[in-house]
């Protein structure tokens, strides 16, 4: 037998060494290949924001001007727009409220004076003198149907029902005297009433006024302010109607007139700043009431 040669015996494992490393390279690209692929990343959680839970206005549980001007505004709105009442002004029926009406905001009343609302103090004598009397309405007055239901009213004007405050308004800048006009009448178009049965035998006062005499020091009494009778009570239905009803006596250029319905549970008089009220009545009855 024939020895190899070493040349050809180099040749023989270059050879092997070459299809060993073809073998193994085909190999692993035939597993590259073949191999599962991994799967992709799973997306990142998107973080969900619950849309925030609508806060819906709540009616105040007690009632002030603001809230009865505003209610009898969109009574007049509806009336002058020959549009019905808003649906939901009749869930003012049963509403608790309390509300200022200042007066005697100019000064103390003449000595001979008939206003309804005045006062006047003595300051040698140390004494006030507050008279505050009611309106009486019939029901022509806000074109109620008269009959045997009575629909007699009694109540208050509430003067400047634009306004929310319940002080007296800011002294007015003084006008020259080319310039001086006189003073419009108080408006005249927003009145709170206790409206009454068999002609009105059953309102509170019966023509009788909230009057008080007491003695006050000077320096206990702040005239510049006025004072302010302080109402409280429900909101109630005008007969036959909703919390409110306007009219238009003399035509649609007028502005509304309208009355809110209401009970009177409680009438105090009051100074501004003073700790405690001056006088205080309650509704006990249809005839009496307390601190009379």
């Amino acid at each position: 037998m024939r020895e190899p040669s070493a040349r050809t015996s180099r040749l023989a494992i270059a050879a092997g060494l070459a299809a060993f490393i073809a073998i193994g390279a085909g190999g692993f690209l035939l597993g590259r290949v073949t191999a599962p692929k991994a799967p992709p990343p799973a997306p990142a959680p998107v973080a969900v924001i619950p849309p925030p839970i609508p806060v819906l206005p709540q009616s105040p549980r007690l009632w002030g001007r603001a809230e009865i001007a505003d209610l009898a505004r969109r009574a007049a709105d509806a009336l002058s727009s020959g549009k019905p009442l808003p649906a939901d002004i009749a869930g003012a029926v049963g509403q608790r409220f309390e509300l200022s009406l200042p007066f005697g905001c100019s000064g103390e009343a003449d000595k001979d004076s008939a206003a309804p609302m005045r006062w006047r103090y003595d300051e040698g004598a140390g004494v006030l003198r507050v008279h505050a009397m009611p309106v009486a309405w019939k029901a022509a007055d806000f074109e109620l149907p008269p009959g045997g239901d009575g629909y007699d009213a009694e109540g208050f004007w509430m003067e400047r029902p634009w306004s929310t405050s319940d002080e007296c308004p800011a002294a007015p800048r003084t006008a020259s005297p080319d310039q001086q006009a006189p003073a419009p009448a108080p408006d005249q178009t927003l009145a709170l009433a206790q409206f009454g049965q068999n002609d009105g035998n059953d309102l509170w006062r019966q023509g009788r006024p909230f009057e008080k005499v007491l003695r006050l020091a000077p320096e206990d009494f702040a005239a510049s302010r006025g004072l302010r009778l302080r109402l409280i009570g429900r909101i109630e239905q005008v007969p036959g109607n909703g919390p409110v009803h306007c009219v238009q006596p003399a035509g649609v250029e007028q502005r509304p007139a309208c009355v809110v319905a209401v009970s009177l549970r409680e009438v105090r008089m009051e100074m501004p700043g003073a700790d405690a009220p001056l006088a205080i009545w309650e509704n006990r009855g249809a005839a009496g009431s307390a601190g009379h």
